[in-house]
């Protein structure tokens, strides 16, 4: 069963679309978690300025991180539905599975497989609760056939005669 996005860009573009999407994701979110972070470790008076000065040396790192990830979750998403010639749930997965791996591959064999099963099972994770979701909320749409007619009941009427 195939349920390709017909919405997205093509492949080769898609994947600049969501490392800017994942970049943007990651800054404004690593702006939040480390302003806050900034400002409970900052002296009283000087709070904010310490929550500014965390934002501006971490938050376009968390950026880069997330923008990492998510392009190159893109790039091998589109060669795995290159490679596979469909567009299923199996995709992502696989390709959470390689991206997880090849961002530790410094970490050694051990260590890159362990974070290649990791994210794997992170993106079946993310793939079944999408499908359970989609399940639950689609069954109001589901098409159902007519009610049968309901037959008139017979009774039977005295014949009129004059």
């Amino acid at each position: 069963m195939s349920h390709a996005d017909h919405t997205r860009d093509p492949c080769p573009w898609v994947i600049l679309n969501d490392f800017g999407g994942a970049f943007a994701m990651g800054a404004v979110g690593g702006g939040i978690w480390h302003g806050i972070k900034g400002a409970r470790n900052s002296p009283r008076g000087e709070r904010l300025v310490g929550a500014v000065s965390v934002i501006k040396a971490r938050a376009p790192v968390t950026g880069g991180n997330f923008g990492v990830w998510g392009g190159m979750f893109s790039t091998f998403d589109c060669a795995v539905k290159s490679w596979r010639q469909k567009e299923d749930a199996w995709n992502a997965i696989i390709s959470g599975f390689m991206t997880g791996g090849c961002l530790a591959a410094r970490s050694g064999p051990k260590g890159a497989l362990g974070s290649a099963v990791a994210c794997g099972i992170l993106l079946g994770v993310f793939e079944g609760v999408g499908v359970l979701l989609s399940r639950v909320f689609n069954e109001p749409n589901r098409p159902q056939l007519p009610p049968l007619p309901e037959s008139a009941p017979q009774t039977s009427t005295p014949a009129l005669s004059s």
